[in-house]
């Protein structure tokens, strides 16, 4: 599991007064929401956080917030709407045997064969909800295209999933299809 490690202070006022003198300080307000003990506010700054916000991985956060460690998950984030900067964040404490919702980032494995003859692979899906405890948290989640010919397709309940872990969408949405080119379907066409 990759995990960053992002510096924090405690916010000691809260409020839209605060929150600006936060922003003008080139710090990000953030909250800290857990299900076992009360909310916790906080800044940092975005030198910290861009490792987490910026990549199309899924990483989980270890909250250092004045000394005390937190392991926590991006939750949302909201950003401005003209200059694309980071505007408030927040993180969903993770706890011991507490099931979370998250999207996971799907990849292909495997050769397909009707790309080898001119298909091409279409990915659908990017990210896949899923549901689980934190000790079962994956990088990522993978479907195997090594059988797929021309026209065919993959499915999300054809998704390889580790034990533990729950898929929180409809199986029958497509996932990966092998597209036939035009190119293709004219030659076809043609010795018809």
């Amino acid at each position: 599991m990759n995990t960053i490690v992002i510096n924090g202070n405690k916010r000691e006022s809260v409020g839209k007064k605060a929150t600006k003198e936060v922003r003008a300080s080139n710090a990000i307000p953030c909250v800290l929401y857990s299900s076992s003990k009360e909310n916790i506010h906080f800044q940092t700054t975005e030198a910290e956080v861009r490792h987490l916000v910026f990549t199309p991985d899924f990483k989980v956060a270890e909250l250092n917030i004045d000394g005390t460690q937190v392991r926590a998950i991006l939750k949302d984030i909201q950003f401005h709407p003209v200059k694309d900067t980071i505007r408030h964040i927040d993180f969903l404490q993770l706890v011991e045997n507490h099931p979370v919702t998250v999207e996971i980032p799907l990849k292909t494995k495997g050769s397909s064969p009707g790309v080898k003859i001119g298909g091409k692979l279409m990915q659908t899906i990017r990210k896949v909800k899923v549901k689980t405890v934190p000790a079962n948290l994956v990088d990522e989640l993978f479907v195997d295209i090594s059988s797929l010919e021309l026209g065919q397709s993959l499915r999300i309940k054809d998704i390889i999933v580790p034990e533990g872990v729950e898929i929180m969408q409809n199986g029958s949405i497509p996932v990966v299809t092998i597209e036939i080119p035009r190119a293709l379907k004219s030659a076809a066409a043609a010795e018809k």
